[in-house]
């Protein structure tokens, strides 16, 4: 399947939001996602389905000053 993924085309073998998370290697309670401008709340991601086309923001904190 194709998605965007902070602005970049990928293609992922992943069904929902959480198996693309463990796909791209992003792990930590503090990230933050959203599909197509949508928030998907930790809790959500294991049942948020990802379909063609779109869009995945995954955001991270940053240490420093």
């Amino acid at each position: 399947m194709k998605v965007i993924v902070n602005g970049e085309a990928q293609d992922v073998a992943a069904e929902t939001l959480s198996e693309l998370l463990v796909l791209m290697e992003y792990e930590g309670d503090w990230l933050a996602t959203a599909v197509n401008g949508e928030l998907v709340h930790r809790e959500d991601r294991f049942d948020r389905s990802l379909n063609d086309n779109d869009r995945i923001e995954i955001l991270s904190p940053m240490q420093g000053g």
